[in-house]
């Protein structure tokens, strides 16, 4: 133990040091050996993350010869280094299955390389230790996977619907399954739309997920940063969050956003869809509503904030790799009150006019205490 967090020692061979730094965006493992709680065993280790493998303190993924996969996030843009970690307990909080995490130092050859965040890794483990039998596993791996026909940048068709997705586990047809499902979606209409999206997708499952992401302002987390399972017994689909490091009032790059920068309805496809049907519109609305109203309060978010934030508070002011960012992690847990009571008025607002614009004859009435002004 350091500073009250566990350590994770790695010892890694000059030549595998090599082929690691020789192309940080490669994803060839290099086999390296890991003691942990006083033991020792095998492991291949890579970089992980987007534009964060060019920052000079890296994040890795490490996978264990008994199995285990866990990735250690370096949390380089996050100057309070739980943003990731209360999002996943939040998730959780509201009955959406997330990564467990735990902050940890990291030691390479003896040298102390800082602070990191462990996350368990989305996989068969994952989904065994829960009890949740899955026949496939993709990641959104960018944000081509945004259940539309055409690119939402560029407008562009799309070559193959399944752009966007990394395949982890499942059979042949798991992308032509998808393929199918995206194509279906624009497609069918009505009563036909509906029976496919019933057949094909855990709704109130999804409706959580989503509520939870437009909560946490996580702007990336619709069209990529999610893991997409089909169950195994009524193949529907199910959706859990995987990278929410940009959120709570910071974008992806540790700059400052607006509480209100994502739309309550967030975005995507299937999201688009299936909010044309009025019912699912107000099961969504009347569930955010109850988030408002129960979850997403100032008091337990600020409960949850304390917790994480005093538990590394010492290991931050010992990690020289947090230098540049220490001066602003005393201040983080009021940037996050502040994004919280914020985002709870501006969400508010936001869902009454949205349910008034539904065509539904019988609108849901949203009230939020505290919000009303």
């Amino acid at each position: 133990m350091r500073a009250g967090l566990a350590v994770r020692s790695i010892r890694i061979s000059a030549q595998a040091q090599a082929e690691l730094a020789s192309d940080v965006w490669s994803r060839r493992h290099v086999p390296v050996q890991l003691t942990a709680g006083g033991r020792t065993d095998g492991a291949r280790l890579r970089y992980r993350g987007g534009h964060t493998r060019e920052y000079p303190k890296k994040s890795y993924e490490i996978r264990l010869d008994s199995g285990l996969v866990l990735h250690w996030n370096a949390e380089a843009d996050d100057p309070s280094m739980i943003r990731n970690a209360l999002s996943f307990r939040f998730m959780e909080g509201i009955g959406v299955p997330a990564p467990r995490t735990r902050h940890v130092w990291l030691d390479v050859n003896g040298e102390c390389r800082g602070l990191y965040l462990e996350i368990e890794a989305v996989n068969s483990r994952f989904f065994a230790l829960r009890g949740i039998p899955y026949r496939s596993l993709l990641y959104a791996a960018n944000d081509s996977a945004n259940f539309e026909r055409a690119l939402s940048e560029s407008g562009r068709r799309k070559r193959d619907l399944a752009e966007g997705y990394e395949f982890i586990e499942g059979d042949g047809d798991t992308l032509p399954r998808l393929c199918s499902f995206i194509r279906g979606i624009h497609r069918l209409k009505n009563g036909k739309l509906r029976e496919l999206i019933e057949e094909r997708v855990d709704v109130p499952a999804y409706l959580r997920w989503l509520s939870g992401a437009v909560l946490t302002g996580n702007f990336d987390g619709f069209e990529q940063n999610y893991a997409l399972y089909e169950e195994a017994s009524r193949q529907r689909y199910g959706i859990l969050p995987w990278d929410y490091e940009g959120t709570w009032g910071r974008n992806c790059y540790g700059k400052l956003c607006p509480a209100g920068l994502v739309r309550v309805q967030g975005y995507n496809g299937l999201t688009r869809r299936l909010m044309q049907f009025d019912d699912w519109k107000r099961a969504y609305a009347e569930g955010f509503e109850r988030l408002l109203e129960e979850d997403f309060t100032e008091e337990r978010i600020d409960r949850l904030v304390g917790e994480l934030h005093g538990s590394i508070a010492a290991a931050v002011r010992l990690d020289a790799s947090r230098a540049a960012t220490r001066g602003l992690f005393g201040g983080e847990p009021e940037v996050i009150r502040q994004y919280v009571r914020q985002r709870r008025a501006s969400a508010g607002k936001e869902l009454r006019r949205w349910v008034r614009a539904s065509a539904a004859p019988a609108a849901v009435r949203v009230r939020v205490r505290g919000t009303d002004g």
